[in-house]
């Protein structure tokens, strides 16, 4: 299964981005560590608690319909600059110098802000991106890197405490001489068993264990707090089963060649484990694997919290969708045998699950044989020889544009955080998280929930009782700072000195039996779906909650010397962008105890939804590339988010100067620099295969249009920098979106 992670679609948890990784699909992300300097993925949107892995970045792409000149992807190998010292934007937190003044901030305000920075930087060869998330990101990575370096000077043949097993994992990944010598013996034993599997009970059987091992499934299963009572754990299954980023990859011409290149690295693969006709193995896959797409539900249609809530007894379930031995499937899983038939299950796409069982059904044991070898090489891939990896990272160049493979030292920190994150969390947090910082973020979302109270008791299209319920749940919003209060107990986690296929392997069963201890028990709302190390932050509408882990809490985000309407326009916009969260598209539909329910009255949802669909028509006029446009309707939430968090932000500056006038620093008003501290969180450059990926992958916005896309609609961005109709942003004031 995919790197510690439980695989499956992500609906309800809303992240500030997705992962600087690249999204290859379920059954591949594992595989991940072995080219990209994977970063942490709750992502947009992660459904299942899962061991998070350790850093993320920021998401998509460059270009735009303005007239100013924007910024293009650099695909040179040049080392971008990581600060050394996060503090170095200038001495009040805004680098000054990154700006193009050249360009007019009402053609294009992204280019204003950032352009000189980003016509200087090129992606480093091992990254698909880079900006200030991956600055920082880069920086976590280093920081674990020292804390393991010292852990590992001295493995042990048989460790016991937390210590000994960081240390002898990252030590024994480290050892390539001897992961070379060991070949693929490693895999026999799997290898083995899927030879073995003949018959349709067999393969469910396999299938179900992939939660606990690098095997595939056509279908994930999750234990998450159930939606509609959030107070119990539920079982949740999806569609699943694909390798590539999308079911676009599939079914679409553009993406032919990725496609191409896909069923070239499943011949590679098989061929290194000497496995039969790898040719056609590979095509009878990727063929099989197109019909899995054709059926599963498109990317837009699973942010849908309603029709992803479908609640059926695992014998309803084998009837709805027969063909698939779903009762084999579950005991392999882990799931209590006892009444398993009459268990509740969530399905979350109920036609896609019914047509992906039958294709399983008629497909030949040779080829779900084939199929299942591939994905669990794959998966295996960062723990084995050099010519596996290389084989996986030839396929990632194709898709990404990514030119040189990361240092082995980095896979080595990401396979060690995706094993042991949380431990590792602990004495990052103890080392590089300082006390006050914890105090500041406080009084910030303080700050910010004041502000949004104030929204929305004066929100002009909202009824009243749709307001009172909203400021209910607003009243009830939690917030976690920094790093979890409790952590967890990785004394049943089995490390052995030498064993990095193993190690990797028990690493994934004891994340998945950690999950499976949750059945039965009460919803523990302390339970963190990032690694305090992650760059990132996120919000969990079951729990009305927003995470912010401690490595976010660093400059260019927040940043204790620095101006004050810096930090109000950076984190404070992150901090607003998760709270309205709560209530865009998705969020909304949760009410203040996190129960998936409709407490809007319908004159105000079909008020909401008329803005929100003129915001989202915006977006799908941003040309990201030519030809290629942001899909509104799959980024409508981080759009809105986006919108109301940098609204908020500038009110919460505004209420912080208690009637007194902002000071001017450098020229720049104090409205100036709340846009400007948001700008610069997001002047990051992309690869054109990265940003063609996300665009149909992601649910975050590009860069310049999280940028230019919210201004446009603040008439206070338009004061402030003297916006005048003819210039390329300008909108009419009855063209402005306004929601919060």
């Amino acid at each position: 299964m995919a790197a510690f992670t439980q695989r499956v679609r992500l609906p309800y948890k809303l992240a500030l981005l997705l992962s600087a990784g690249l999204g290859l699909g379920a059954p591949l992300a594992a595989t991940q560590a072995a080219e990209t300097p994977q970063p942490a993925t709750p992502t947009t949107s992660a459904q299942a608690p899962s061991a998070p892995a350790q850093t993320a970045a920021p998401l998509v792409a460059q270009t735009a319909p303005q007239s100013a000149p924007a910024a293009t992807p650099n695909a040179t190998a040049a080392q971008a600059p990581t600060p050394k010292n996060p503090e170095g934007f200038g001495p009040w937190g805004f680098d000054l110098s990154g700006r193009d003044t050249a360009a007019l901030p009402g053609n294009n305000f992204f280019q204003y802000a950032n352009g000189t920075y980003l016509a200087h930087l090129s992606i480093p060869a091992d990254m698909t991106s880079y900006g200030p998330f991956n600055a920082l990101a880069e920086l976590s990575r280093q920081r674990v890197q020292g804390i393991l370096n010292a852990l590992s000077a001295h493995p042990v043949e048989h460790p016991s405490t937390i210590e000994e097993k960081l240390g002898t994992f990252y030590a024994s990944f480290m050892d390539e001489k001897a992961v070379e010598a060991q070949g693929i013996t490693p895999l026999k034993a799997d290898l083995d068993t899927i030879r073995a599997m003949t018959d349709a009970k067999a393969f469910a059987a396999l299938a179900g264990t992939a939660q606990a091992s690098f095997a595939i499934t056509p279908f994930s299963v999750a234990i998450n707090p159930d939606a509609k009572d959030p107070t119990r754990y539920a079982i949740n299954i999806d569609q699943d089963g694909t390798g590539l980023p999308d079911r676009d990859y599939y079914l679409k011409p553009e993406f032919a060649s990725k496609k191409a290149a896909y069923q070239a690295y499943i011949t590679k693969a098989l061929t290194l484990i000497n496995w039969p006709e790898p040719a056609q193995a590979a095509a009878a896959i990727v063929a099989f694997e197109t019909q899995l797409a054709q059926a599963h539900w498109p990317r837009a249609d699973l942010r849908d919290p309603q029709k992803t809530y479908n609640p059926m007894t695992v014998g309803a379930l084998a009837k709805a969708a027969p063909g698939f031995d779903w009762v084999t499937w579950l005991k392999a899983a882990g799931l209590p045998e006892e009444g398993l038939e009459s268990r509740i299950v969530i399905v979350g796409e109920p036609s896609a699950i019914t047509r992906e069982a039958a294709l399983v059904a008629k497909a030949d044991s040779k080829l779900l044989q084939a199929w299942q070898a591939f994905h669990t090489v794959s998966g295996a891939t960062p723990y084995l020889p050099s010519a596996f990896v290389q084989a996986r990272f030839d396929f990632t160049k194709a898709l990404s544009g990514q030119p040189a493979l990361p240092a082995r030292w980095k896979r080595g920190v990401q396979a060690t955080s995706a094993a042991m994150g949380m431990a590792l969390g602990k004495v990052y947090v103890a080392r590089y998280f300082p006390p006050e910082n914890r105090a500041a973020m406080q009084q910030l979302t303080q700050d910010l929930k004041a502000a949004f109270r104030t929204r929305l008791q004066h929100n002009s299209w909202m009824s009243k009782p749709t307001r009172e319920a909203a400021l209910r749940k607003l009243d009830n919003f939690e917030v976690l700072i920094g790093s979890p209060t409790t952590w967890r107990d990785y004394t049943p986690l089995r490390v052995t000195k030498g064993d990095v296929y193993g190690n990797a392997k028990n690493g994934m069963a004891f994340e998945w039996a950690y999950w499976l201890a949750h059945i039965g028990k009460p919803v523990d709302r302390n339970e963190w779906d990032m690694t305090p190390q992650t760059v990132n932050a996120y919000n969990n509408p079951v729990f009305d909650q927003v995470v912010f882990p401690a490595a976010i809490l660093q400059p260019p985000f927040f940043n204790a010397k620095a101006d004050t309407a810096i930090n109000y326009g950076a984190i404070g916009g992150v901090i607003g962008h998760e709270m309205t969260h709560s209530f865009d598209d998705e969020g909304r539909q949760f009410d203040e105890h996190g129960r998936l329910r409709d407490w809007w009255t319908k004159a105000d949802a079909e008020r909401f939804q008329k803005l929100a669909d003129r915001l989202g028509a915006q977006y799908n006029a941003f040309e990201v590339l030519p030809g290629v446009h942001v899909n509104g309707k799959l980024t409508m939430g981080e759009n809105i988010a986006d919108l109301g968090g940098l609204t908020l932000a500038l009110d919460a500056y505004h209420a912080s100067l208690n009637g007194k006038p902002a000071p001017v620093i450098d020229g720049l008003s104090g409205d100036q620099r709340v846009f400007l501290g948001w700008a610069q969180v997001w002047r990051e450059k992309l690869r054109e295969d990265t940003i063609k990926q996300l665009v149909v992958t992601d649910p975050h916005s590009p860069p310049q249009a999280r940028v230019n896309l919210p201004m446009h609609n603040i008439d206070a961005w338009y004061a402030a920098w003297g916006v005048k109709p003819g210039q390329a942003l300008y909108l009419t004031p009855q063209q402005r979106v306004k929601i919060w």
